[in-house]
């Protein structure tokens, strides 16, 4: 939710790297967020003309795993939200004509994305798919947001740039799960720690995940976890999730079951 000029200059930082989303109201950006993967929020607190936190707040709190940025005028009328936000876990702001260069832009919103949930995933995962090539573990990151159908080892390959045959043996050098299993795994983990979110409801993550329909994510995550969207949100944390996918996926003997 920025003002026309500043949209401008965030869509022009670099438009290789980022695809910019924007919403005309605060309702449209709620519903982007649900159904869309949007993996970083850019926001000004005086887009309507006078400072106010509601919206943003209202954002935080149903999506707290959302990285979010403040992009506004440098003037005293906004210090208090900012202080507000800042108290909410909100601690990256950009000021117009100020730090707001291209090479400016470009560096916060590459860091906060790595906040992002895609990154936080990559990041519990890191220690399994370290002996993976890095274009690979950048290809897994990259397909949380595919379809069910396009989830896919030859997927996998393309994105990598890589054959099919060479990433099978990548996987089996490293020890690990079959790709299509370490692909599922990665999607799985991102789907409960968007359910973790109190703004998500489990339709929206299959839709977001491109499942269509709730049954189909719950049959992914019962394959997975051995229990359903309900009960991941409710019981489980992202790390006790990753304990779980281990020993039912990562240790020696659940490996030689598969």
């Amino acid at each position: 939710m920025l003002p026309p000029a500043r949209l401008h200059r965030l869509r022009t930082a670099d438009a290789t790297r980022f695809t910019v989303t924007s919403a005309p109201a605060w309702g449209e950006a709620l519903e982007l967020v649900r159904l869309r993967p949007i993996e970083l929020a850019v926001v000004d607190p005086l887009l309507h003309g006078r400072p106010r936190m509601t919206e943003i707040e209202r954002l935080r709190l149903l999506f707290p795993s959302l990285p979010v940025v403040v992009y506004t005028a440098l003037v005293p009328e906004v210090a208090g939200v900012l202080l507000s936000l800042g108290q909410l876990g909100i601690r990256r702001a950009v000021f117009d004509r100020i730090d707001d260069a291209p090479a400016a832009l470009r560096s916060v919103l590459q860091q906060e994305l790595e906040r992002g949930v895609a990154q936080q995933v990559m990041q519990v995962l890191a220690e399994r798919l370290a002996p993976l090539p890095a274009a690979l573990r950048w290809a897994l990151e990259s397909m949380v947001h595919a379809s069910a159908e396009s989830a896919t080892v030859t997927a996998l390959a393309e994105r990598a740039l890589l054959t099919r045959r060479t990433v099978e043996r990548c996987f089996g050098r490293a020890g690990l799960p079959s790709p299509r299993t370490v692909v599922q795994l990665v999607r799985a983990l991102y789907a409960h720690r968007l359910l973790l979110d109190p703004g998500y409801t489990v339709e929206d993550v299959a839709l977001r995940l491109g499942f269509g329909r709730a049954r189909m994510l719950n049959a992914c995550l019962r394959d997975v976890f051995g229990c359903t969207a309900g009960d991941l949100r409710a019981s489980y944390t992202l790390e006790e999730t990753l304990a779980m996918i281990t020993a039912r996926h990562f240790t020696p003997a659940a490996q030689a079951a598969s």
